[in-house]
């Protein structure tokens, strides 16, 4: 093995190779109850606290399927355009693992419920890109290792690790692409809108959250390289358990400019395991990656196979939302924006809460506007993601209500909106509470008019002799004895009325 830190140019690396991925998405199913027992999934409980005989693989117990995680499967099949099994089977997946209580995985080897498929995704400038899915198969997720003592976080160097089995047994799907070839130079792009395309379709059927930062949702980036014009696939590497969209796309990038360095230097690309470095955007090995003949699969003994009745099959078609990215071209289309500004919308998770903010009452320019702006900016700076902020569609469409009808101005508009962040009640309760309300009285705006006049007269006399726009001063003296809280426009209107200028 050839073992080399320097790294060829993305472009150089393009320039002799092409870039082919597999893209393997673990999505944690948002059931009540693990896969094969009655143990809660809820996040949060003390370690080892959701464990039962049958997670744990105590002898003589035996594992029951999860009817809804079956459910969940077959959804995401159909929303893959993939074909649904008649009949299928669970099977042991062999290998130790200090995170694997039973030594082997349930899983489905050779008949997945969901096989042949695809995805159209969406690359930043409109271009679409069809990536085909291999199966969609369900199985168990493994516990969590917590690896103490060592600088990294990593087994190697800690002093001792830590095993919460509570996570042990809840259902996945594992949702596989065929190899996604012909991407070319954009190909860690294809793989981030794969898989922000996937995440979106896994919420849309609410079987998941999909929450990468909380592990719900992970992706496995294979990757390898072959010279220009050759037909064979190179030796592939296996970047695991690549946790945001970001990384996704960072991490194939980083493996086809290592590759390339490899090959290169004349080395062999060694089939390993790989781990994703968040801070230097780089990977290093793991372990050398076994062949599905390492894992010795045999079918689950314990559990019968799952034959999904084809009228259920077509009743569960019938319930599929809308697919994202058809939702999303009649959504741009209803609010008139191109579609830059909708990936825009996208890439700030700010569609679901616009369209509910447009639902509440609010004009679509109002919605983009505060959740594009104020509230994005409040987002990044809280590290949260949009549909997290403790403010709802229908207090954004309050705020949008309150400006529209002149009670706030903008400036105003975004205190309320700080406020009620801030935990001070609804838009209208810290309305009250602040004292925000647009001053529009024509008795307190005059005599604020008067005042400004009286202290700045040379530009009255601009305003005087005909330059309309020098009142702008004026007003914003005005705003400013006011706290802001004056109606522009009327103070406008005051200042030419007072001064015999025609508006």
């Amino acid at each position: 093995m050839t073992v080399t830190t320097d790294l060829v140019s993305y472009e150089d690396a393009l320039a002799s190779y092409d870039p082919v991925m597999g893209l393997e998405v673990h999505v944690e199913l948002g059931t009540r109850t693990k896969m094969f027992c009655g143990c809660s999934t809820e996040l949060g409980a003390e370690p080892n606290t959701q464990t039962c005989p049958t997670c744990l693989g105590l002898p003589g117990s035996l594992p029951v399927v999860n009817a809804t995680g079956v459910e969940s499967a077959i959804k995401i099949g159909l929303a893959l355009h993939c074909e649904i099994a008649e009949w299928c089977r669970f099977a042991r997946k062999n290998y130790f693992y200090p995170d694997m209580p039973k030594n082997f995985q349930t899983s489905q080897y050779d008949e997945p419920i969901a096989f042949d498929g695809y995805l159209d995704v969406q690359l930043e400038d409109g271009e679409v890109f069809r990536v085909e899915i291999e199966r969609a198969h369900m199985e168990e997720d493994t516990g969590k290792s917590t690896h103490v003592g060592g600088a990294t976080g990593r087994i190697h160097g800690a002093s001792h690790s830590l095993l919460d089995y509570n996570r042990a047994g809840i259902p996945l799907i594992e949702i596989v692409t065929k190899p996604i070839v012909g991407a070319g130079e954009r190909a860690p792009e294809v793989a981030k809108a794969y898989v922000a395309e996937l995440r979106e379709l896994i919420r849309a059927l609410g079987v998941s959250e999909a929450r990468m930062e909380m592990g719900q949702m992970r992706c496995d980036v294979n990757l390898s390289l072959r010279p220009h014009g050759r037909e064979k696939f190179g030796t592939r590497s296996e970047t695991k358990n690549v946790n945001s969209l970001r990384s996704v796309e960072r991490a194939a990038r980083f493996e086809i400019q290592r590759h390339a360095a490899v090959l290169n230097e004349g080395g062999a690309i060694v089939q390993e395991t790989r781990h994703f470095h968040e801070d230097t955007g780089s990977t290093t090995s793991g372990r050398v990656k076994e062949e599905a003949e390492d894992y010795r699969y045999f079918p689950e003994p314990d559990l019968v196979p799952v034959a999904p009745a084809r009228a259920w099959v077509e009743e569960l078609r019938g319930t599929l939302p809308e697919l994202p990215r058809v939702r999303r071209n009649r959504l741009r289309e209803e609010w008139g924006v191109s579609e830059h500004d909708m990936q825009s919308i996208l890439n700030a998770g700010a569609v679901d809460p616009i369209a509910a903010t447009i639902e509440a009452g609010a004009d679509s320019a109002a919605a983009r506007k505060w959740w594009m702006g104020e509230l994005a900016r409040s987002a990044n700076e809280s590290g949260q993601a949009l549909d997290e902020l403790p403010i709802t569609p229908a207090q954004v469409a309050r705020v949008a209500e309150l400006v529209a009808g002149g009670d706030l101005n903008d400036k105003l508009a975004r205190q309320v909106i700080e406020g009620v962040l801030a935990g001070e009640g609804t838009p209208d309760e810290v309305v009250e509470k602040r004292g925000l309300k647009v001053v529009s009285d024509d008795g307190a705006l005059t005599a604020a008019v008067s005042d400004a006049i009286a202290q700045n007269p040379g530009i009255a006399e601009k305003i005087r002799g005909g330059k309309v726009q020098a009142a702008g001063a004026l007003v914003g003296a005005v705003m400013k004895a006011t706290r802001g809280q004056a109606d522009a426009a009327r103070v406008k209107e005051l200042i030419l009325a007072q001064l015999g200028v025609e508006g």
